[in-house]
């Protein structure tokens, strides 16, 4: 069973931060309060960043006994079927084929929708590729 908590409104996280500088008894340095501790800087979203987290796939939850806990009815691959992907899976980076990792996980992952080009800076490196 997946069980899913209600975990109330979605909270930004700068709020999150300038409380979380403030209940560490800091200041936060600004543009009013330039002699702060801590500054916040926003970078913008990197590759691969979400604006926020997905809890569920589908849309398949039960009510349970409990007003804030929620059972979550989601698809899953049988045992057998997740091992046998998992040892292709180790084999493809083992031998370095990141596109047949791309499109084995596109198989095993409901819902996985890579974006961009696959950089593998390690590889690179240890090849000698630009």
């Amino acid at each position: 069973d997946v069980f899913v908590l209600d975990m109330g409104e979605p909270v930004k996280i700068v709020e999150l931060a300038e409380k979380m500088i403030h209940l560490s008894g800091l200041a936060i340095r600004s543009e009013k309060n330039p002699h702060g501790d801590i500054s916040i800087e926003f970078t913008g979203l990197r590759p691969g960043e979400k604006l926020y987290e997905e809890l569920l796939i589908g849309d398949n939850v039960v009510a349970t006994e409990h007003p804030m806990i929620m059972s979550a009815s989601e698809d899953y691959l049988a045992w057998d079927v997740l091992k046998g992907r998992l040892v292709k899976l180790l084999d493809a980076v083992e031998r370095d084929d990141y596109n047949s990792v791309r499109q084995l996980l596109r198989e095993t992952v409901s819902g996985y929708t890579p974006e961009g080009e696959i950089v593998d800076w390690m590889y690179q490196e240890r090849s000698g590729e630009p």
